[in-house]
Order: C-alpha cells, then sequence, then structure tokens
C-alpha cells in the first residue's frame, strides 16, 4: 500500500507559468526515491507541494490516508510535524548548540509551554542524541552550530529530521552547496539512516550519478510532466535525453555509477 499517493498535481503560478503538469506518483514506506531533472523543471516545487508549502492549483496529495492538499493552514502545521525536511542551506541557528538545533524537530512533539521555555523531556533527549548519533556527530553536540563545516551543518540537518519521527523526509538539493567528495559522504549518510529508520525518502538533487549510486528508485521530471519513473539502471541514453536534452540532439554526459553503493 502506498504511504505517499499524488494524483493529476498542477501548480500554475500567478504569473501564469505552469510548474507542475498532471503529476501523478506512488511510493512506499522505506523508498529512497530520487527526483531528477533540470533547473525549472519542477523538482523543488513538487517537494514544496508534499509538505503544503505551495499550494496545488489542482490535484490531491495523500500521506498516510491524510489529504495534505485539501489542509487548512493549522491542520498542515500539525501535518508537517510528520514531515521532515532537509534543506540546501541548512536552515540550522547557528548561535545554538548543536543539541538544541536537533531538538527543535521535537517541536511538534512536545508540550507547548514546555518549548516556550526550552525544556525537552529525557525522551526527547534520548530521541536527539540518538539522531546525532546516527550520523557520527554526537561529538560536536554542544558546539555552537556556527563553528561547523558545510558538511558537519547538512549532518545535523539530517539529524533534526530525523527526530522529528518523520513518515516521510524530503530533501531538496541536499548537497548542492558542498564539494563532491563531501557529497558523496553527506548522501551515503543519508541514504543509510534513511534506510535504518525506514523512512521514505524523496531526494531531489541534480547530480544524477549520485541518484543512481544511493536511491532506490528514480523519477524523472522535464517541464513539469514525469518523463521517467523506475529502477536506477534504466536510465538509458534515451531516457536521459526526454529528461535533460528534449530541446537539443545528444545525451548529456553523465556519468552512472551501480546502484546500491552506499559506503
Amino acid at each position: 500500500m502506498a504511504l505517499l499517493d499524488i494524483s493529476d498535481l498542477q501548480v500554475v503560478y500567478p504569473n501564469g507559468h505552469v510548474a507542475l503538469k498532471h503529476i501523478s506518483l506512488q511510493a512506499k514506506a522505506g523508498e529512497i526515491v530520487a527526483i531528477i531533472g533540470r533547473s525549472g523543471a519542477g523538482k523543488s516545487t513538487l517537494l514544496r507541494c508534499i509538505n503544503g508549502m505551495q499550494p496545488a492549483t489542482r490535484g490531491r496529495i495523500v500521506l498516510d490516508g491524510d489529504e495534505i492538499s485539501a489542509m487548512n493552514e493549522r491542520a498542515l502545521r500539525q501535518a508537517r510535524s510528520s514531515i521532515g525536511f532537509v534543506w540546501q542551506e541548512f536552515n540550522l541557528v547557528e548561535r545554538l548548540p548543536v543539541m538544541t538545533n536537533v531538538l527543535t524537530g521535537r517541536l511538534g512533539h512536545n508540550n507547548p509551554f514546555a518549548s516556550f521555555f526550552g525544556y525537552f523531556n529525557a525522551e526527547h533527549r534520548e530521541i536527539a542524541l540518538k539522531s546525532l548519533s546516527r550520523v557520527n556527530m554526537m561529538h560536536r553536540a554542544s558546539n555552537r552550530a556556527d563553528k561547523l563545516s558545510g558538511g558537519e551543518k547538512q549532518r545535523v540537518s539530517i539529524a533534526r529530521a530525523i527526530a522529528q519521527e518523520p513518515k516521510i523526509l524530503l530533501a531538496d538539493e541536499p548537497v548542492a552547496s558542498l564539494d563532491p567528495e563531501l557529497s558523496m559522504q553527506v548522501l551515503g549518510d543519508l541514504a543509510r539512516v534513511a534506510r535504518e529508520v525506514g523512512v521514505l525518502t524523496l531526494i531531489n538533487i541534480h547530480q544524477v550519478e549520485f541518484a543512481v549510486q544511493f536511491c532506490d528508485r528514480i523519477i524523472g521530471i522535464a517541464q513539469g510532466e514525469v518523463e521517467y519513473d523506475g529502477a536506477p539502471d534504466g536510465l538509458t541514453g534515451p531516457v536521459l535525453d526526454r529528461i535533460y536534452r528534449f530541446d537539443k540532439q545528444g545525451s548529456p554526459d553523465i556519468n552512472l555509477t551501480p546502484a546500491h553503493a552506499v559506503a
């Protein structure tokens, strides 16, 4: 049974630009899905629709039986407590310690009064520490976030998202600001942790070779439509042409590495 069910999703911006056209897909718990495509293809818009940040013009998004696309703002705030998000820009509070940043992932599960005073009980703290341990950042728990490297910040961002105990984890270009070596390490951590906790994970990513290496399934989007939805080894030259070179001749120069080679 699908945990995520998207039917005929369309997004048209006020200026008339059609960002998504008739997107339909399903995904199961535990899957790691890469979303690939050119800049402007609609990848980020799709993720923002799933967590309710971008209203759909038409269509339905159902997560674990709840229709995200039909919720009011109050219901969306509650739903987002079970939707983890890993941002390209990390979105950490730089002046606060790493542990405190990870504990913000527990806000949706904590008593609002306790959260106002920054209090999290032993159970919340244990979950936060375990999340840090999963990404090998326990030794940085007391450090301020602004003292971390880019790769360390993204690992903390992953720990914060996992600390939410989410039903689904969304990652929007999580390694765009990192060098290739760090990108591989961080994506390896993200994929490993997602598999350990069994959370459905959607990763919006430009590096096709990393998508093939770390993800179970690839969804290729071009001009707001799904052009490919299948296994990594199905990304042949003609398929890549449809995703990246629909207006040109020839295939993109992309080195595809074997799937599931998670470090």
